[in-house]
């Protein structure tokens, strides 16, 4: 069997992989702490729960249109309005089963052969992944620790070519925490005004978790004129912990939005019918859940911020300030050795920390940046804290 080169191209998650195999380990017998995974540990608000509970029970069981329901699609536009400041109608929104699926989807539809996408690194790694599966040439720019991970207008002026099609930013940031401000985030539109052939994705799947007084932009809003080639992505996964329902959603130009629902009627069809209504409810202007959800989110980044500044050579330069995860350097650590394991580089240093120590993190070169790795910190104090304490003995045993 022959497979095709986009596919053979392709790398398994890093993430999921890791996450499969912490569990796997835990089902071996193994106390192993899991930081692999971006999944929050609370569970789906009861709120939410209940419609979908009662949608099954009612029979809400079959085929619907392949980009969701008018209510859910209604949903969707009424959180842009309130949430956004930006008025989208039904046929500029879509439902897709996840926001990788939605990013999917739109990369698909927008990419073509040569096509370039430009991809800040640190990147969330799925990201070059598509855009190679549509046999697209993914742009990385570097953002290294020493610029807080934030693309400069300089460089995403001398990264756009003729052949430029995409830019794709994700603010809060996937895996740095990085929030950019509102003038940061204008320095970068008033770069893509002069270049009207570039198509914005702005994947705003962190919109709702941010701390320290950080705030949400939205380049859209505060850039009318680029609505019209732009596409906002957000999803349920994070803010409201329903990551298994598998639920994203798109608003952004009405042709794009058909061609999305195109591919998506041949491929997917349309996300579980009785996730809808659930995914409308989740989507109106109650949230009773996030206020507290926030409080402990920020608990556990202060708690890992702190110990962090206590083991040397581990530095979090730049703290983060939405998302829930840090990315702290390890690369003064490289060249050193733990129990005859040579740490040469973050994939290295994870699996030497994931064989002894039992904890699942994931190395900084599945994201673009090989110097660190990343930590999700959206579970227990009590792993956080086994964690670090593991974290700790492990870089005093290197040699």
């Amino acid at each position: 069997m022959k497979l095709t080169a986009r596919v053979r191209a392709l790398k398994p998650s890093a993430t999921l992989a890791l996450a499969a195999r912490a569990k796997q380990m835990k089902s071996d017998g193994l106390d192993v702490v899991g930081l692999s995974a971006g999944e929050p540990d609370f569970d789906t608000p009861a709120f939410i729960k209940q419609v979908a509970l009662d949608d099954i029970r009612d029979g809400v069981t079959k085929y619907t249109p392949s980009k969701g329901t008018p209510a859910v699609l209604a949903a969707i536009c009424g959180y842009m309005e309130r949430e956004y400041g930006l008025t989208y109608s039904p046929k500029e929104a879509m439902l897709g089963s996840g926001g990788k699926h939605v990013l999917y989807n739109a990369i698909m539809a927008l990419v073509e052969s040569g096509d370039e996408v430009i991809i800040p690194a640190p990147y969330w790694l799925s990201y070059p992944e598509q855009v190679l599966a549509a046999d697209g040439a993914p742009v990385v720019v570097n953002c290294p620790p020493e610029s807080g991970f934030v693309l400069s207008p300089e460089q995403l002026e001398a990264a756009i070519t003729p052949r430029t099609k995409l830019f794709i930013l994700n603010s809060p940031s996937n895996p740095t925490g990085v929030v950019y401000t509102r003038a940061q985030l204008l320095a970068l539109g008033e770069v893509l005004r002069r270049h009207p052939h570039v198509f914005l994705i702005s994947d705003d799947l962190y919109q709702l978790l941010t701390y320290d007084g950080a705030e949400f932009f939205s380049l859209v809003r505060e850039m009318p004129d680029l609505r019209d080639r732009s596409l906002i992505v957000n999803g349920l996964s994070k803010a409201w912990s329903m990551t298994g329902w598998r639920l994203g959603w798109a608003a952004g130009p009405a042709e794009l939005i058909a061609a999305m629902d195109a591919l998506q009627s041949q491929s997917t069809s349309n996300p579980v019918s009785f996730c809808q209504n659930a995914a409308a409810r989740a989507l109106g202007p109650e949230r009773p859940h996030l206020a507290e959800w926030l409080v402990r989110f920020d608990e556990r980044r202060r708690y890992v911020i702190g110990r962090l500044a206590g083991i040397p050579d581990v530095a979090l330069q730049h703290p983060p300030r939405g998302a829930f995860y840090v990315f702290p350097d390890i690369s003064a650590h490289f060249g050193k050795s733990h129990k005859g394991i040579a740490i040469t580089d973050s994939s290295s240093f994870c699996e030497a920390f994931l064989q002894s120590e039992h904890v699942a993190a994931v190395p900084g070169s599945a994201f673009g940046e090989d110097r660190c790795f990343r930590m999700s910190y959206a579970t227990s104090m009590e792993q956080l804290a086994k964690a670090m304490d593991r974290l700790e003995r492990f870089v005093a045993a290197l040699a």
